[in-house]
C-alpha cells in the first residue's frame, strides 16, 4: 500500500545492531540539509527544535536500555535527563515543552557527540550477551519511537522553514514523490460484524492491541483522497465564511485565527501558492490536500453533504483503496480498545495517558518511514492541529 515516501528506503537487516544503526542514521540524514541555526528554532509549542529530537531519541536508549541493563555504563551527561525527557513523569523532572527552543545549550555539536557516545555503547550492548527477550521488545519500541520522531522531524522542519519569511527550501535537489489523484469512486460495504485491531506477528503499539468485533451499518468510502482542486472549490464557495459547515469549536478557531485556507497556502499576486519542502510553488491542483486539521476536514465533508469515516470503517475498508500518502482524519475519539491495559513503569506512559481530547488519524504519509505503517496504526492529534501531513477521505 505504501508507494510514496520522502524518507529513503533501507535494505533488509540481518541483526539488531544493523537495524539499530540503519534507523539511527536515518535521523542524521534528515537533518543533513539543515544550517546550524535551523536546529534550535521553536515557532510554536507543538514544534520541537530538530536538536531536541536528536537528543530525545538518544536519551530513550540511554535511559531505558543502557542505564538499567548495561553493567558499568556511565551516562554521558547527568543533566540530559532533565533536558531530553519528554513527558515521562516516572523518570523525573524535565524542561517544559514550551521552553525547548530556549535550549541554546547543549550545543548542536554536543548533541551529536551524545548520539555518537550512546550509539557506540548500544552497539557494544547489542553485540554482547545482554539482549533478553523482554529487552528485545523494549529495543523495538525504541526503534519505532525513533521512526516516529523522524516523521516529526520532517514535519517540524517544514514548519520552521515554512514560517521563515524567505520560504527557504529544505533541500534544493529534493525529489518529492509525484502524486496525482485519479477520479474518485465510492466503494460500498455491507452492514455486519467486523473485527479490527492488530493480529499476527511483528511489532505494534499497545493502543492497537485488543482485536475486537464492531458492528457497522452500510457505508461507502471514497477510493481517493480529496485533492487541492476540490478543496479550492470549498474556499471559493466561501466555506471559511459560512458557520453552517463548522463545529462550534471549529468556527471559534476560524474566527480567532482569521483562517482562510490550509496551512502553507498563500494567495500571492492572484495565484494560490503552497510552501513545500522544495520551497514556495504554485499549488498542484491534482495532488492530495495536505496540512488541514479536523475542523477543516469536517467542514469540507459537511459542505459536500458527506462525513468523515470512523476509524473502524477506515480499517475495514483499507484493503480496498490505496493509502499512505496522507494521515487521514477519522471521526473517532482516541479511546482504549476493550481490554487495554497500561504497562507498568515509564513505558506505560507511552500511549494510554493521551486517551482524552484527541482524534484518531489512520494510514500514513509521505513522511512516514518505510516499514513504520500498518492499517491498524492509531495516530492521534488534537482537533486544531494542521502541521502534520494530514488529508481527507470522505465517507457516506
Amino acid at each position: 500500500m505504501r508507494t510514496d515516501q520522502l524518507l529513503k528506503k533501507t535494505m533488509p537487516v540481518r541483526n539488531w545492531a544493523e537495524k539499530y544503526t540503519q534507523i539511527r542514521n536515518q535521523s542524521i540524514e534528515i537533518c543533513r540539509p539543515l544550517e546550524i541555526e535551523d536546529y534550535v528554532v521553536q515557532p510554536i509549542v507543538d514544534v520541537s527544535p530538530p536538536k531536541w529530537h536528536l537528543g530525545h531519541t538518544t536519551w530513550f536508549f540511554e535511559t531505558f536500555i543502557l542505564k538499567p541493563n548495561f553493567p558499568g555504563y556511565e551516562v554521558f551527561d547527568s543533566q540530559y535527563n532533565f533536558v531530553f525527557n519528554s513527558y515521562y513523569e516516572t523518570v523525573g523532572a524535565r524542561v517544559i515543552r514550551t521552553d525547548r527552543g530556549n535550549l541554546s545549550r547543549p550545543s548542536v555539536s554536543d548533541v551529536y557527540r551524545y548520539r555518537d557516545y550512546v550509539d557506540e555503547k548500544m552497539i557494544e550492548f547489542l553485540q554482547g550477551d545482554y539482549l533478553t527477550e523482554s529487552l528485545q521488545s523494549l529495543l523495538e519500541l525504541g526503534l519505532n519511537h525513533e521512526q516516529q520522531h523522524q516523521e516529526l522531524l520532517l514535519t517540524d522542519i517544514k514548519y520552521i522553514l515554512g514560517h521563515n519569511p524567505l520560504f527557504p527550501a529544505y533541500k534544493n535537489d529534493l525529489i518529492s514523490p509525484s502524486i496525482k489523484i485519479n477520479t474518485s469512486e465510492f466503494i460500498s460495504f455491507s452492514e455486519g460484524v467486523y473485527e479490527i485491531g492488530f493480529q499476527g506477528e511483528g511489532f505494534c503499539f499497545d493502543n492497537e492491541l485488543g482485536r475486537h468485533k464492531v458492528y457497522l451499518n452500510d457505508f461507502e468510502m471514497a477510493s481517493q483522497l480529496v485533492t487541492n482542486r476540490e478543496y479550492l472549490e470549498f474556499i471559493e464557495a466561501n466555506g471559511y465564511q459560512d458557520f453552517r459547515y463548522w463545529h462550534a469549536e471549529g468556527w471559534d478557531w476560524v474566527k480567532q485565527n482569521e483562517t482562510k485556507s490550509p496551512l502553507y497556502w498563500h494567495f500571492i499576486d492572484g495565484k494560490w501558492m503552497n510552501y513545500t519542502l522544495n520551497g514556495l510553488q504554485e499549488i498542484n491542483l491534482d495532488e492530495p490536500l495536505c496540512h488541514i486539521n479536523f475542523f477543516e476536514a469536517s467542514a469540507f465533508a459537511s459542505w459536500k453533504e458527506m462525513r468523515l469515516p470512523t476509524e473502524a470503517e477506515w480499517e475495514v475498508a483499507s484493503d480496498h483503496f490505496d493509502w499512505g500518502k496522507r494521515w487521514e482524519w477519522t471521526n473517532s475519539a482516541y479511546l482504549p480498545y476493550p481490554g487495554f491495559k497500561k504497562e507498568a513503569g515509564a513505558v506505560g506512559e507511552y500511549n494510554g495517558k493521551f486517551m482524552v481530547n484527541q482524534t484518531v488519524l489512520r494510514g500514513a504519509s509521505v513522511a512516514t518511514p518505510i516499514g513504520h505503517s500498518r492499517n491498524t496504526y492509531r495516530n492521534f492529534f488534537s482537533t486544531h492541529l494542521q502541521w502534520q501531513f494530514t488529508g481527507i477521505r470522505l465517507a457516506k
